[in-house]
């Protein structure tokens, strides 16, 4: 069954794909953030998460190096070797404890082969063994041009392969560009940035990732009215703590 709202208190609009996976409410959660943004710029996210559902919360430390070493394969493996880490720390004694995974732009991309159980650049995670939820924001799913480990990610686990053992929930934000929410840095380059990724300048988006890209096709998905990538985009984002209200909200029901 398909579902939206569109409500301006709320500002989402929201497509409910059933789940099949049944979640705790109080599992740990590890997030993954996005690329050259360092650890600080989650920290609100990570404890307003933790103050709400009780539970342990992990962000997995990057810097600007590690990032742009993802421009190859051992970059991939050394920050994914870290959130494997952080699950199994976060899991302790118990495997039966699933974990929740949120990435931010390129680290929700990231997180897709951690959950499969194929080879992925030499390492094999099956993250999903561990982890029964995926949360993206803002994450360049789909691309028309895409870098090539994204490129192999969209092609090698298309969609939501493990959604009989994986919750998928995409976020997306569709920033106002004339409005007082976006930056100038956004004004000048979404419709560049758009163009790149989906060969539409006028596509919604939330300065950076257009509407579609970061909607993974088959997951369930969300879509926030007048959210910004990140702070350099505009003064509410993802990260910002009314807009996690909004979208931990539709994962608790």
């Amino acid at each position: 069954m398909d579902r939206s709202f569109d409500g301006s208190d709320d500002h989402h609009v929201w497509t409910d794909l059933a789940s099949v996976v049944e979640v705790a409410p109080d599992q740990p959660v590890v997030i993954l953030g996005g690329f050259l943004i360092t650890d600080e710029a989650y920290l609100p996210m990570a404890d307003w998460i933790q103050r709400r559902s009780g539970a342990p919360v992990r962000i997995v430390h990057a810097t600007r190096l590690d990032w742009l070493a993802t421009s190859w394969g051992f970059g991939w493996v050394r920050l994914l070797d870290r959130v494997d880490a952080c699950v199994q720390e976060l899991q302790g004694r118990d495997s039966r404890r699933s974990v929740t995974l949120i990435g931010h732009s390129s680290g929700g991309v990231m997180l897709r082969p951690y959950l499969s159980d194929e080879p992925f650049e030499g390492r094999t995670y099956r993250g999903a063994d561990r982890c029964n939820r995926l949360v993206t924001l803002g994450s360049p799913h789909q691309a028309r041009r895409a870098t090539p480990l994204r490129a192999q990610v969209d092609r090698r686990f298309p969609g939501c392969p493990l959604a009989d053992r994986v919750d998928y929930l995409a976020v997306a934000g569709r920033l106002d560009l004339l409005g007082s929410n976006a930056s100038n840095f956004s004004r000048r380059s979404a419709s560049r940035s758009y163009n790149q990724i989906c060969g539409d300048p006028s596509a919604p988006g939330d300065g950076l990732v257009p509407e579609a890209s970061a909607l993974l096709r088959q997951a369930r998905s969300l879509v926030l009215e007048d959210t910004a990538h990140g702070g350099l985009f505009g003064s509410s984002w993802y990260g910002s703590l009314d807009r996690v209200e909004v979208w931990w909200s539709a994962l608790e029901g």
